[in-house]
């Protein structure tokens, strides 16, 4: 069974966070790890109270970790502090991660800012670096190239300005664009766009989260960045057709939606 760690913060309404990320990993039928970066008090409706943990702490769950059951891949997503960026990129440096998906997470679906404007660079410069694939939506290339993107072409701009950074895959997720679902892939020079149909769903909580988990599950089975996107995209898919409907804003998805129904 492959095993897969996830980096990020906790949604105590479950939409989101570590807790999207391990119904994503068990929906692969792999093993789930976290290390956890901070605690939310959160809902549908927006984010209501950040609770950082250590960067110590961070440091002790992720020695734990790779000292026990070494994880085939490792998702990353909220970090809001420098201190925690960088005590991140130590340990995974130390400990020879592989198959490192990154999804920079700045704003949450709601709107709600997640992480510091001092924690940005850290991000870019220390901890982004290390990634096999980095996941930023639109607005989130847009705070890391200062690029306004509202077509597909600034798509392409965007992914080639990031690649001038960083060594790393880049898929920008064309989710917010006007007339189109598709995401592109760029890695080596070259844009792979990954078509997706617009789902009309306003219920989109953890889209981001659940995305990059599948990436990393299928990063760790085969190894194949654009067969990992795609499946991952195909899954991602899937959560939102289901329509689960909870909350009074916007809802999370249906990670288990290919189950069927238990009679008891």
């Amino acid at each position: 069974m492959k095993k897969i760690l996830t980096i990020a913060g906790s949604d105590c309404s479950g939409g989101a966070g570590i807790q999207a990320d391990i119904k994503t990993i068990t929906m692969h039928g792999m093993y789930a790890m976290s290390a956890i970066t901070a605690l939310t008090a959160q809902n549908t409706t927006g984010v209501y109270a950040i609770s950082n943990c250590t960067p110590e702490f961070v440091k002790n769950q992720l020695d734990c970790i790779f000292n026990d059951i070494r994880p085939d891949a490792v998702k990353i997503g909220m970090v809001s502090e420098v201190e925690i960026i960088d005590a991140i990129a130590q340990k995974l440096t130390e400990h020879k991660a592989v198959n490192i998906v990154a999804d920079p997470v700045m704003v949450a679906t709601s709107g709600s800012r997640l992480i510091s404007e001092s924690a940005e660079k850290a991000l870019l410069t220390r901890l982004l670096p290390l990634a096999d694939i980095i996941t930023p939506n639109l607005e989130e290339a847009k705070a890391l190239t200062g690029i306004n993107i509202r077509t597909k072409e600034d798509m392409e701009t965007a992914a080639k300005a990031l690649a001038e950074q960083l060594p790393c895959a880049i898929v920008i997720k064309g989710g917010h664009l006007d007339d189109t679902a598709d995401d592109l892939l760029y890695d080596c020079g070259k844009a792979i766009w990954i078509r997706g149909e617009r789902i009309d769903n306003p219920n989109t909580h953890g889209t981001g989260c659940t995305f990059s988990s599948a990436i990393a599950c299928s990063l760790a089975l085969t190894g194949d960045k654009a067969r990992a996107v795609e499946n991952a995209k195909k899954y991602l898919s899937g959560t939102i057709r289901a329509k689960l409907d909870l909350g009074k804003g916007r809802g999370p998805l249906c990670h288990n939606y290919e189950l069927s129904s238990v009679e008891i």
